[in-house]
């Protein structure tokens, strides 16, 4: 399944530990029934989104791998960021892909365009005000306005305030309704209101754009506080996403090649067939813990396959949070509720792998029951990597403004 702690799960993708396929003989070889099955199968029982396919432990591995080099460059890379630390060097603009720009009209209350009021322009993403004066016209512009929510404040002398708050898209040119000065006591204000759907959209738009280090997929976390909830096509979309990340393509192949070497799952056989037979195993494994834990039962049982993150309060407050999402979601509804979806989900995919593994290495149903406990657990853990360092490591999700 995706991961909900980063991919939250595209991350958690990379945090969780997968249990491993081991091999089906060694020092730790034991000959009671189901036990040998049970360890080399175990990682595709529980798939909830941030954990137990390939691709996660591949990006956990990648993670752990790196984790010096990385702490040093986010140090270093916080250090140059800094103000003041590199003397006489402006602070870089919002780039285009990110931004767009606002332009409007203002009227009196005779519906006549008035020169010279005075506009002010609020942006949550950038604190540093923006004023602007209208034109003969009437007219006023704000260009290289960073996408997000905005408020537009229009005064004028002998005139109450209007205000017009809305969301700019990236890349879009914005043409806000005219702003009526009136000479009412009252103030005029026209909201501009994006639909919840235009909202998730663009939440899953961003989602889709975090990646550890630049590279690994962090898709299934949300560092919005109050995020809207996810349509069906929503939810299948960032599965898929997840599914066909090269990432997912190339950790199939390094646990096919690392099973491959140990002969593990005998009954594929060696060479270039044998290979094949791992590969497309392995990579059924995420992608069908995907659709299944992170698209159809989420959609089925409207409940948000993502891992919600905290950010703030106590340590043991974080933690609790971390543990408790491990088997609890956000509903649609926007309730706390049991986990329905990644139980169901696990389960299913454990007993749908079975169609396509060696007949020695099937599991009977009270393994799948036994690892989806198991999956508990290491979910769990894959939640405190998420709830504690992932953001850190996420470009994309640091310009986030913390819950």
């Amino acid at each position: 399944m995706p991961n909900r702690s980063a991919e939250a799960n595209g991350c958690g993708d990379v945090i969780v530990c997968r249990s491993s396929k081991l091999k089906e003989s060694g020092p730790f070889h034991s000959d009671l029934p189901g036990h040998g099955e049970y360890q080399q199968r175990s990682h595709i029982l529980f798939n909830r989104p941030f954990m137990m396919s390939p691709a996660r432990f591949a990006r956990l591995f990648c993670v752990l791998l790196l984790f010096g080099s990385a702490a040093v460059a986010v140090w270093g890379r916080q250090a140059a960021d800094r103000p003041g630390s590199q003397p006489g060097t402006a602070q870089p603009a919002p780039s285009g892909a990110s931004s767009g720009s606002l332009n409007g009209v203002v009227m009196n209350h005779e519906h006549a365009v008035y020169e010279g009021a005075s506009i002010d322009l609020s942006v949550p993403a950038d604190p540093a005000p923006r004023h602007a004066t209208t034109d003969a016209d009437g007219r006023f512009v704000f260009s290289g306005v960073p996408a997000g929510a905005f408020t537009i404040t229009a005064s004028a002398p002998g005139f109450t305030t209007a205000r017009i708050t809305g969301m700019l898209h990236p890349g879009e040119n914005l043409d806000v309704p005219a702003i009526e000065l009136s000479l009412a006591a009252t103030s005029s204000e026209v909201t501009v209101t994006a639909s919840r759907q235009e909202i998730a959209t663009a939440e899953v738009k961003f989602e889709e754009k975090q990646r550890v280090l630049g590279v690994i997929p962090n898709f299934y976390v949300v560092y919005d506080s109050h995020p809207a909830p996810l349509s069906p096509r929503q939810k299948f979309s960032l599965a898929w996403h997840d599914s066909i990340d090269p990432i997912t393509f190339v950790s199939a192949g390094f646990f096919a090649g690392i099973e491959q070497a140990q002969n593990t799952f005998a009954g594929y056989g060696q060479g270039a067939q044998g290979f094949a037979k791992r590969y497309g195993a392995d990579y059924a494994d995420g992608f069908i813990g995907d659709m299944l834990g992170g698209a159809l039962f989420p959609s089925l049982l409207h409940q948000d396959p993502r891992y919600y993150y905290k950010g703030k309060g106590s340590i043991a407050s974080r933690t609790f949070h971390a543990v408790a999402m491990s088997f609890m979601c956000k509903g649609d509804n926007g309730h706390w509720q049991f986990d329905y979806s990644a139980v169901a989900g696990s389960l299913a995919a454990g007993e749908i792998s079975n169609l396509y593994y060696p007949s020695s290495n099937q599991n009977n149903f009270s393994v799948v029951l036994d690892s989806t406990a198991i999956g508990l657990g290491e979910d769990a853990i894959g939640n405190l990597f998420q709830e504690f360092l992932v953001r850190k490591l996420t470009p994309a999700a640091k310009k986030q403004p913390a819950p």
